[in-house]
């Protein structure tokens, strides 16, 4: 065997080094089909002459031999030939399922291209249809039904290595509502996003659908459906489920295994990013991603505003679990400049579906409550903007169309530089076009957006490309970093470390086209910076666990990625002494 076991890649694979030809390969016991029918071994005709030979798979594959880069062509090609993004969607799954090098060389050939189709706009369509569409199961479904046994459940999945899960009870996925067992899709594309755009090792990675039953009687009806038949359970059986949930994935996987939650309801969201936050390594994207994401673009406009955090009013619509994560952070932002905590609050507007939040109103969340403010209560948006005259507005309530023409044309009429972002997703829920956007304000609006938009040239020939408030400029950089550095809790200056590296990263150069973010093309590099940044707090203020701290943190964070290029299956063959081979015999 070899000289040195690197490590254990996953159960099938393990990773050896052969010092004397200084090279890596893989080791497996799987064989033939085996081999062929298992993506993370599967490198369809790229496999060499001696490694079909050797695995067995000979005469089981064509009698060519092509290179991961031809394979990628023909990818591309198929894809082209695709009729709409649900077909693109369900093509690249299918990719995932039988060769995941490939599929992930696929995305980072063109991040910027496939991300709309494995992640928000066509995620959102592709759980509606997840039903019609399913053909082979990704990642751990866990019922109500299975309280008690969660911990079985888990040594079902056959990887033991698990660094990061993306955990949902599809109650309300993106802007669509209650999909139930369908919002599987979301996790499953949020961890192919950890891998694509962080580079955390595919097998480290679990999704999991918590069925507590849906809410939605289209569902219920459907004969697709995939999940469980009923209402949702709630109450202390769904709390149950839950901590049982929590402490069966720790015990397993050790305390430092990040739990991301994801698309919970406003009504169990807050209260378990409470209950868990300091218990476990977790966070809720829909709260604390969105708000560094959200962050990160205020502090990029506020260099073409030239002005600070705290010289802004902020108005947002909705008042869900983004605008309570981006508030927050936004409140920690303006501590950070100096003013006082109540000064902040008093900077940040909400309005709900019932108007402007404001004190004495009936039947105040507490979340609500912090942001609401002596004023008489008013009903319409435009009516909120011309009273209260913000800097900055912010739709986070999946109302399409809410920025009107007159709302955006009065936005510019006070501010030379008026913040719109329309952060709803998919683009279908956005409250208004970058094209709105640009022309009502004469170029001069601060846009982005959950979703893509197109460029968009003025009469005057500027073209601006609108920024994308994507959390995926966020959670894989966080993953990265709080599990390369084994933190065991998440704090909120976290999010606001990771909102300020980002901000950072955009240059003049983007500024000026009209982008708040980096490129999308350059996601890859924007994770590991971002990486980066959060061990270096963690490790400053004692957060980290991993010892002994890494000297080049940058070239450590770099040694984790994970690699598109395939694994070598040659076996490492060598030779004794011819004397210590000499086979022994004797006479009968």
């Amino acid at each position: 065997m070899a000289h040195g076991l690197v490590r254990r890649e996953s159960v099938e694979t393990e990773m050896h080094k052969s010092e004397a030809k200084r090279k890596t390969f893989v080791y497996t016991k799987k064989r033939g089909y085996d081999v062929t029918r298992n993506p993370h071994l599967n490198k369809g005709m790229a496999f060499s002459l001696e490694e079909r030979l050797q695995l067995g798979t000979h005469g089981l594959l064509p009698p060519c031999f092509i290179s991961q880069d031809v394979q990628l062509l023909r990818v591309l090609k198929n894809y082209e030939m695709k009729k709409d993004d649900l077909d693109r969607y369900v093509f690249l799954m299918g990719l995932q399922d039988r060769n995941e090098k490939l599929f992930y060389r696929v995305l980072t050939s063109d991040i910027e291209r496939f991300m709309p189709i494995i992640y928000t706009p066509t995620v959102g369509l592709a759980c509606q249809q997840y039903g019609l569409i399913f053909t082979r199961p990704r990642g751990l479904f866990i019922t109500i039904h299975d309280r008690g046994h969660i911990s079985t459940l888990l040594q079902n999945w056959p990887e033991k290595d698990i660094r990061a899960v993306c955990v949902t009870d599809g109650e309300r996925i993106l802007g669509l509502g209650d999909l139930g067992c369908y919002g599987m899709g979301i996790p499953v594309g949020k961890l192919a996003l950890y891998t694509a755009c962080g580079g955390m090792p595919p097998q480290q990675c679990l999704p999991v659908m918590l069925d507590v039953g849906t809410d939605n009687e289209a569902l219920l009806k459907d004969p697709l459906y995939i999940g469980l038949r009923h209402k949702r359970v709630r109450g202390q059986a769904y709390d149950d489920l839950l901590d049982e949930f929590m402490k069966a994935v720790s015990d397993r996987y050790g305390m430092d295994c990040l739990i991301q939650f994801e698309d919970f309801a406003n009504v169990n969201a807050f209260r378990l990013l409470s209950k868990y936050r300091n218990k476990y390594c977790t966070f809720n994207d829909d709260i604390q991603g969105t708000a560094a994401v959200a962050v990160a673009g205020l502090l990029a406009a506020l260099r073409i505003t030239k002005s600070k955090m705290c010289d802004h009013t902020i108005l947002f619509q909705g008042a869900g679990e983004a605008a309570m994560g981006i508030a927050e952070l936004i409140t920690m932002a303006m501590e950070k400049e100096g003013l006082p905590k109540e000064e902040c609050l008093k900077k940040i507007w909400m309005v709900d579906s019932k108007g402007l939040i404001v004190k004495g109103r009936d039947h105040l969340t507490h979340e609500k409550e912090r942001f609401a403010h002596e004023h008489p209560h008013i009903k319409k948006l435009e009516d909120v903007i011309r009273e209260l005259k913000p800097t900055a507005i912010i739709g986070v309530a999946a109302v399409p169309g809410a920025f009107t023409e007159q709302i955006i044309r009065d936005m510019a009429s006070f501010n030379e530089h008026p913040i719109i972002f329309a952060l709803s997703n998919p683009t279908s829920k956005a409250e208004c076009t970058a094209e709105q956007c640009y022309t009502f304000t004469e170029g001069r609006g601060i846009f982005a957006s959950g979703s893509p938009f197109d460029p968009v040239t003025m009469p005057d020939g500027r073209t601006f490309f609108p920024g994308q408030g994507n959390n995926a400029y966020i959670f894989p950089g966080v993953g990265l970093g709080v599990t390369a550095c084994t933190m065991r809790h998440i704090s909120e200056e976290i999010f606001l470390t990771a909102a300020e590296a980002l901000a950072d990263l955009v240059t003049e150069k983007d500024l000026m086209e009209g982008r708040l973010y980096p490129p999308l093309s350059s996601i890859g590099d924007v994770s590991r910076k971002l990486a980066v940044r959060i061990m270096e707090y963690a490790y400053k203020h004692k957060m980290a666990t991993l010892r002994p701290e890494p000297s080049d943190k940058e070239a450590y964070v770099h040694s984790l990625t994970y690699s598109t290029n395939y694994d070598e299956f040659v076996v490492d063959s060598y030779r004794w002494p011819e004397d210590s081979m000499i086979v022994q015999s004797c006479k009968l």
